[in-house]
């Protein structure tokens, strides 16, 4: 499988997004791409430039209180925060500084927070940030778990996006399905490449892939 992976580059950026192609499930979808964030999220270099790009989508009229990640993306997040105040943008915390906190996640795969994180959450100015959005529902999930919690959705941001705008906020990403056009998710029920019995090539998260060995 990982002789297939190619690479391309951000139109405004030298952030590099390396893709195989193939046939994997995410626990919501299925889809032909399996795109490898890993060194954008854990990479320093690469997370401060992801951090670059995506603050460029943001005006000075935004609150950032707290930064909610998913998909291992707090080193981008971090970041993101330093970039934001060094631009101007303001915050409501009495200390100057942004949260960088990430949810956890039930069996049943509900986000939720502890106690302890609750104060940075009630009456919070939130961003979402995630490494890749596919479907949205994802997105939906975070935004009723913030505002369960009391906080208030400001922005969505992620590495890789199919989508631009969700309910009425723009989704900024670096990439987009304009830069793979051919990039397709597939419900698992009419997913064509199960219905012509190719197998799964992998099992797909945010934080990566586990191959599955045929035969």
């Amino acid at each position: 499988m990982i002789s297939r992976k190619f690479s391309i580059r951000a139109r405004n950026s030298k952030i590099t997004l390396s893709m195989i192609p193939g046939h994997f499930a995410t626990r919501n979808s299925h889809i032909n791409y399996y795109l490898d964030i890993t060194t954008i999220r854990v990479r320093q270099s690469k997370a401060k430039e992801a951090a670059s790009c995506l603050v460029q989508h943001y005006n000075h009229e935004t609150p950032v209180d707290t930064i909610v990640c998913l998909d291992g993306t707090e080193i981008i997040g971090a970041f993101l925060a330093e970039k934001l105040y060094e631009q101007g943008f303001f915050t409501h915390n009495k200390h100057q500084s942004a949260y960088i906190i990430t949810p956890e996640i039930d069996q049943l795969g509900q986000l939720f927070f502890r106690e302890n994180m609750l104060p940075m959450l009630h009456d919070k100015n939130v961003i979402i940030l995630m490494a890749s959005i596919t479907t949205g529902i994802t997105i939906k999930q975070s935004m009723d778990c913030i505002s369960f919690y009391g906080g208030h959705v400001q922005g969505i941001s992620s590495i890789f996006s199919t989508i631009d705008h969700y309910h009425g906020l723009p989704v900024n990403s670096i990439f987009t399905k304009a830069d793979i056009p051919d990039y397709h998710t597939y419900s698992r029920y009419d997913c064509p490449y199960c219905m012509k019995g190719q197998p799964i090539d992998a099992l797909v998260n945010g934080f990566g892939y586990s191959e599955i060995k045929h035969g």
